[in-house]
């Protein structure tokens, strides 16, 4: 048997009725809870009901939900029977889960809400393999005509009462799993082409559970996790799998749009998230300063400034602090750092970790100086989440930490970073040549991103391969390096870098709607629509001034001569983001083509 078909079991003989997820009731939206007994009791009865199904050994059982228990109660009732979850994005579109079904031959679809119930009765009609729709939303409605799809209540109810011959086969089923089973079909989210199915096999994830015990500080009494990214998502999925592994009690939000709300309620003291997250709360911190007095202002600023040190030139690097700085900081964590931590819902935060895109180093420093101890690193689906990331002391800004342990990495051609070891993808499902394209003869990942390692071993992330513009002067320009330096400031909320193969670099920019309409409003600017923002020429005035402070310090050619200020953000409804908000450059290159063109004429004077 392996490790994680026997973890919940284990688990539950020792936590017995302490709760292990915290999640909101569908009907009244009030927090309730789910124990380590119950989890274990409804993962036995889905186990059931998905062998009564007809799930055999290795089939396929797809997810499509926004986060909840039921996603990993299914997780877990699917390696009982040796079956393969196979996540799919919430906000995925009908085409994009008809793929991911037919290529992965899922006979079993769990559906959430009321889009996605109902994309699965297409899907069903479409998909010769789907044979069982179940739904988890005790809120939605079902079709008059639907005489066959389930509630989720009455799934678990039919595997309770299933016979003892189906409970006999689950449990040899159990008994006859093996580390080397095939654990998650993973799709990427498919920025250049279709999505791929990265296969990850149980061995993948006990060696990642190993190699982040030996590296990251966690207690099974006290810590809190919220889980916010997707389930679907790598980074999220695996750092609740830890959580499960260590006893770690996990708070699930079902809507991200409440995230901000949902810290508040439930004061988190670890939470994995996307640079995006840290980088609103940065600006939320700089909007309510430039509201205060010039004395909380002077106060707030020499409270940063002693952080900073305290943190950067001390603590990161295993130093004792000075006495004299240690009481200034002690001074300011009880008059600022813990009030602005108690703000956003976690004052008693004790780690992090953060990846999927690039943070900026201010932003970095300043959440560690007010006590906010992000842990920084790098990885993808196909390495199963963690490359590498920041020790708890000697950690360098600017890199994304060292490899953990087991893994190794190496600079390849084009500076590209490859990765081998035992959390290294199996392959891509039903894709022999992509494998074989990803992963040389010696066993080495090609990640297709950038880098360099420094002499401390830790790994320096420069671009994605596919991404690095070369202009028609011959200079490469990264552009994710630029849309995370604007990224941090207040009134951007999303960039587009444009510079491949054009005379110099421009840039496609969506403002921050809410934080521009108030300062048209402080400055008496008349606008009374989006379009009237991105038209005035004071506001783009403004914009220009704040680009060009921060890229003073580059060379020209890596500076932004043009840029249009878009009236609508890009979105994944459009096809413009990936389902993890990275940007599909050639979407956006190619409708927006005469808005780029323009940026190059020589006639170019605004936005429109």
């Amino acid at each position: 048997m392996n490790q994680f078909v026997s973890l919940i079991a284990a688990q539950e003989r020792k936590y017995k009725d302490r709760e292990q997820f915290r999640f909101k009731d569908y009907q009244t939206g009030a927090w309730t809870s789910l124990s380590w007994r119950e989890f274990s009791h409804d993962i036995d009865r889905c186990a059931a009901s998905l062998a009564a199904a007809g799930v055999a050994e290795t089939d396929k059982v797809a997810i499509f939900t926004n986060n909840c228990p039921e996603i990993l109660i299914t997780h877990f009732a699917s390696f009982y029977n040796r079956a393969v979850p196979v996540p799919i994005y919430a906000t995925s579109s009908k085409d994009e889960a008809k793929y991911i079904i037919n290529d992965s031959g899922a006979k079993v679809l769990m559906a959430g809400d009321q889009r996605q119930y109902e994309i699965g009765r297409e899907l069903q009609r479409e998909c010769s393999s789907l044979k069982t729709l179940v739904v988890l939303d005790t809120r939605v409605v079902l079709d008059a005509l639907d005489s066959t799809t389930l509630m989720w209540r009455q799934w678990l109810t039919r595997g309770s009462n299933e016979t003892d011959k189906v409970k006999t086969l689950v449990k040899k089923r159990k008994e006859a799993s093996q580390n080397d089973d095939l654990m998650y079909l993973i799709y990427t989210s498919g920025t250049t082409g279709v999505p791929k199915g990265v296969m990850l096999s149980h061995n993948n994830f006990n060696a990642a559970m190993m190699a982040h015990g030996m590296r990251l500080p966690v207690d099974d009494e006290n810590d809190l996790s919220l889980s916010f990214l997707p389930f679907s998502h790598i980074f999220e999925l695996g750092w609740t799998m830890y959580c499960l592994c260590h006893g770690i009690r996990v708070a699930i939000n079902l809507n991200p749009k409440e995230i901000q709300k949902t810290v508040k309620e439930i004061r988190p003291t670890i939470m994995c998230s996307v640079p995006r997250f840290w980088e609103k709360v940065y600006t939320a911190i700089y909007d309510n300063l430039n509201k205060a007095k010039p004395v909380v202002k002077m106060l707030f600023k020499r409270a940063i400034s002693v952080g900073k040190s305290y943190h950067m030139n001390y603590l990161r690097l295993g130093k004792k602090p000075p006495l004299l700085l240690a009481k200034q900081y002690e001074y300011f964590e009880k008059k600022v750092y813990r009030r602005l931590r108690a703000a956003i819902g976690i004052e008693d935060g004790k780690l992090f970790p953060t990846a999927g895109a690039m943070l900026s180093d201010n932003i970095t420093e300043t959440l560690h100086a007010v006590g906010i101890p992000i842990c920084i690193g790098y990885g993808l689906s196909e390495t199963n989440a963690s490359v590498c990331f920041y020790k708890h002391e000697g950690w360098t800004l600017g890199t994304v930490g060292t490899p953990i342990p087991g893994v190794q990495v190496k600079i390849g051609e084009q500076n590209e970073i490859l990765v081998k070891g035992p959390t290294v993808m199996q392959g891509y499902y039903n894709k022999p040549e992509e494998t074989a394209a990803a992963i040389d003869a010696d066993g080495w990942f090609h990640t297709g991103d950038c880098g360099e390692i420094n002499a401390n071993g830790e790994i320096i992330l420069t671009e994605r391969l596919k991404d690095l513009y070369k202009t028609s002067n011959g200079k490469y320009i990264a552009p994710q390096v630029l849309e995370t330096m604007l990224g941090q400031d207040r009134y951007i909320e999303q960039v587009a870098i444009i510079g491949d193969g054009r005379k110099y670099v421009s840039a496609l920019i969506v403002p921050n709607f809410e934080a521009l309409h108030e300062y048209a409003a402080t400055k008496k600017i008349d606008t009374k629509s989006n379009e009237d923002l991105v038209n005035n020429p004071d506001i783009r005035k403004m914009i220009e001034a704040n680009i060009e402070g921060y890229q003073k310090d580059l060379a020209s050619y890596e500076q932004i001569k043009r840029f249009v200020l878009l009236p609508r953000p890009f979105s994944m409804e459009s096809g413009e983001l990936t389902n993890t908000l990275k940007i599909r450059r050639a979407v956006i290159n190619k409708r927006y083509a005469k808005l780029i063109d323009a940026m190059y004429a020589a006639d170019f004077r605004r936005p429109m």
